[in-house]
């Protein structure tokens, strides 16, 4: 009985845990500013969505969400094609002087260095090539970085997958590229759901490279449009909290969507 008690008390508090951010962040989103910085009440003595129509009527949020979902849609797609490629042909191919197991991790050094590093020669390369506060400066941008850790994900996930599959469709005429587009590809699909769910909470939260790299709301992105709410005098929380809540939504129902492959791609993938 002791042990029943403490495993329902536990899970309690984990789900207090858990929960009470989304709460708080749910319920700020219904309050007005009054009610946030004076009140201080625990729920919204008068709910309102006016925080989240000013968001769109006002604030030009929908700029901001479009933007977020177009570049991370394309980043993470080009990523998750380049990748799957350059993982599959490291796990299948020996390369010279062995290099087929440390390429992974050398692509891996980009993400390793701290992006303020390249901050500025990314700016200065954007600049040049006249892509500033557009889509496809950030979506070159979050490619170059998302395609290290494609490749470096997906590596384990081919190792995994029998060759003998491979063969068999090669011995039946089809060629190394159509085995692996009909054979490895499909099967790599858990792995593929992982590597992608990962990418894609990277790039549509990414705020640093958004900030340098976007000024005018054609191409801000939501957590950099959000960042325009906190103003030199005053800080609209109760719209941060809607645009907070607006922007969990679309990564909630992508995790929804592909949930059936994500824990057996993360257990694929165990050998990492």
């Amino acid at each position: 009985m002791s042990t029943r008690l403490a495993r329902i008390l536990t899970t309690i508090f984990v789900l207090a845990v858990v929960l009470l951010p989304i709460y708080w962040l749910v319920s700020t989103s219904l309050k007005s500013n009054r009610e946030i910085t004076q009140e201080g009440t625990l729920y919204p003595h008068v709910p309102t969505l006016d925080n989240y129509v000013r968001l769109f009527t006002e604030k030009q949020f929908g700029s901001y969400l479009t933007n977020s979902l177009v570049v991370t849609f394309f980043s993470v797609a080009i990523a998750l094609v380049a990748g799957a490629m350059g993982a599959y042909a490291i796990a299948r191919f020996r390369l010279p002087l062995a290099m087929e197991g440390k390429v992974g991790l050398f692509l891996l050094t980009l993400r390793i260095i701290p992006p303020v590093v390249i901050l500025i020669p990314v700016y200065l390369l954007m600049l040049s090539l006249g892509l500033l506060d557009t889509w496809l400066g950030l979506i070159a941008t979050y490619t170059a970085f998302n395609v290290t850790f494609c490749v470096w994900m997906m590596e384990s996930f081919f190792r995994e997958i029998p060759v003998d599959l491979e063969e068999a469709a090669m011995v039946d005429g089809d060629s190394r590229f159509g085995a692996f587009r009909r054979i490895t590809l499909p099967l790599a699909a858990p792995g593929l759901a992982a590597t992608a769910i990962f990418a894609v909470l990277v790039t549509f939260n990414e705020f640093l490279f958004a900030l340098a790299l976007t000024a005018t709301p054609r191409a801000m992105t939501m957590p950099r449009g959000t960042a325009t709410l906190i103003g030199r005098i005053d800080t609209d929380w109760a719209s941060m909290a809607a645009a907070g809540v607006i922007g969990a939504l679309p990564i909630v129902f992508f995790a929804l969507l592909v949930q059936r492959h994500l824990v057996r791609g993360l257990t694929m993938g165990a050998v990492k």
